[in-house]
């Protein structure tokens, strides 16, 4: 599926890359986690945050009954067209099990990569392996327009 943003998506986030982990952090060159590089993105291109995110633990795998980031991608991106029609610049959630909330947050980039924050590491782009494609929750396009 493409999107107005795209080609601006894969810029923003790819000048993102380098930055050091920091979770929950949200500036460029500082620190960020996933959820951070995703609104940093989201800040360039729209000049706001969508909403501010409630503390949230580091454990993306953790088991919570409430989906709190799908939630999120849902209001302000609108629905999944999941990952087999996905295209560069489309926002990717992933979750450890099925069972499990969604919990870790990318840029899909071309050439079967992906941009994101990667604790203990900074951000990076990563080959989107199979045992990463079978953890994606979601495939969203950023929207044409700020929400």
């Amino acid at each position: 599926m493409t999107d107005c943003n795209s080609g601006r998506v894969l810029e923003i986030a790819a000048s993102w890359i380098g930055t050091p982990y920091r979770h929950q952090g949200s500036t460029k060159a500082v620190g960020c986690d996933c959820l951070g590089l995703i609104s940093g993105v989201w800040r360039e291109l729209y000049g706001q945050d969508p909403e501010l995110p409630p503390a949230y633990a580091r454990d993306w795998a953790e088991r919570s009954g409430d989906d709190r980031l799908m939630k999120a991608a849902l209001r302000h991106f609108g629905p999944s067209h999941g990952l087999e029609h996905a295209a560069p610049g489309d926002l990717i959630l992933f979750r450890w099990r099925p069972e499990y909330a969604a919990k870790h947050a990318a840029i899909l980039d071309h050439g079967g990569h992906f941009i994101h924050a990667y604790e203990h590491a900074a951000v990076l782009r990563s080959p989107l392996v199979a045992s990463w494609r079978r953890r994606v929750a979601g495939a969203f396009a950023f929207p044409c327009h700020g929400r």
